[in-house]
């Protein structure tokens, strides 16, 4: 049933027109394979120092499985969509979702370092296929009046995956090993298989004459800005959270890993809650407060790392999950509502950046890391969220606008 059947017509003698009631079913599915995608991203990152010690690696190397799955995040997301933008919408997800359950089985069996990487790099090639995706999606199933929550909705599940799944898979890696952490991401996108076949609408792809080449979507008013945004956000993000558990080794919280990451997580369901009430009137205004607070949460970092004060980590984390947990709807949104008629492509670009942002961070923190210790982390993520903050606040007109 499209947008227009679902409303109501209006007459002198009828109420106005009500929006039609959200498609559950189908949002919460999507909003799954968003937990699936960014568990599967972010696992490591919970579990690095035991598939350090299990592949015989560094902390550093094993942090390399980031890196590779950004890497394959980055190299499919424009060509595959661009490629699949005429195949049936249902088809695509499903293909990218058993691409999850058969690289994620891969590597919790694999004992070899090379054949693990490869696994990863796998489930990066389906990952920026699925991201570039899901927002379309959303948007395409519901009235225009309610994509921004049907976004929120869909999105959601990468907030859960950061507040439940990553200290889940932490606890349960712990218990049993992180191959059975793995495992089990396995097992639950096998499932999704088939409550998406069940419950999601079939969306066609899009014709020829409606598909822009990259070059002309760069150049449509506001486009750039948001990838801007997205490619310094991300990175600085990721610095922090790819190495969170080096970071709270100096100040004797190796321990508490899985304790500070529910309290990050716990704060983006807040944030996730509050982006889907707010993001429809308050798009810009939210986009500059998830900025500050990741940069207020950075600096608390530092001072923590200073002055030995590790009680500062845990205010640290919840400013930090109310920063990001909904920086994916808000960056997604803004541009989408920016590229208009070419949001698919423009969310490929999107994915490639925050993909470029997981990669840079993943090598850059490594080489940090080695070089010159976590003190640096903090203060190289500040620098790239004072930049975020400046291209917000400047693309008042296209991007950010003041009225959308």
């Amino acid at each position: 049933m499209s947008t227009n059947e679902l409303r109501s017509p209006t007459c002198p003698m009828a109420p106005p027109a009500t929006s039609p009631r959200l498609p559950w079913p189908a949002l919460l599915a999507l909003s799954t394979a968003g937990f699936v995608t960014l568990m599967t991203e972010a696992l490591p990152a919970g579990v690095l120092p035991a598939m350090s010690t299990d592949l015989g690696v560094s902390q550093s190397g094993a942090g390399q499985s980031v890196t590779l799955y950004a890497v394959g995040s980055i190299t499919a997301a424009i060509p595959l969509t661009a490629a699949t933008a005429g195949w049936p919408r249902k088809r695509l997800l499903l293909l990218a979702v058993g691409g999850f359950a058969a690289a994620n089985a891969v590597t919790a069996v694999s004992g070899n370092y090379p054949l693990t990487m490869a696994a990863r790099f796998a489930a990066g090639l389906v990952a920026g296929l699925l991201w570039a995706l899901l927002a379309g999606y959303a948007r395409s199933i519901v009235a225009p009046e309610q994509r921004g929550r049907a976004m929120a909705v869909a999105m959601s599940g990468s907030t859960v995956a950061l507040s439940v799944g990553v200290p889940a898979g932490t606890l349960l890696a712990g218990a049993a090993g992180w191959r059975v952490a793995f495992g089990l991401m396995s097992v639950i996108a096998l499932a999704l298989v088939g409550w998406i076949a069940a419950t999601v609408p079939a969306v066609p792809g899009r014709d020829d004459h409606d598909r822009l080449p990259v070059r002309k979507v760069l150049r449509i008013p506001g486009v750039a800005a948001v990838l801007g945004v997205t490619a310094a956000f991300v990175l600085a993000h990721n610095l922090l959270y790819t190495y969170v558990a080096a970071l709270l080794e100096p100040l004797n919280l190796e321990g508490r890993t899985d304790t500070v990451l529910l309290v990050l997580g716990l704060s983006s369901l807040v944030s996730i809650l509050g982006t889907g009430a707010l993001i429809d009137r308050h798009l810009r205004t939210l986009t500059l407060a998830a900025c500050g607070l990741l940069a207020c949460a950075t600096i608390l970092v530092a001072a923590a790392l200073l002055t030995s004060a590790s009680w500062l980590i845990y205010g640290a984390a919840m400013l930090w999950g109310i920063g990001f947990g909904g920086a994916a709807t808000l960056l997604q949104t803004a541009v989408a509502d920016a590229a208009g008629t070419a949001a698919d492509l423009a969310q490929s670009l999107l994915v490639t950046c925050w993909n470029l942002g997981i990669a840079a961070a993943a090598f850059a923190g490594g080489l940090l890391l080695d070089r010159t210790g976590p003190h640096s982390l903090p203060w190289s993520a500040l620098a790239l969220l004072a930049l975020a903050l400046t291209v917000t606040a400047t693309a008042r007109h296209h991007g950010f606008p003041t009225r959308r």
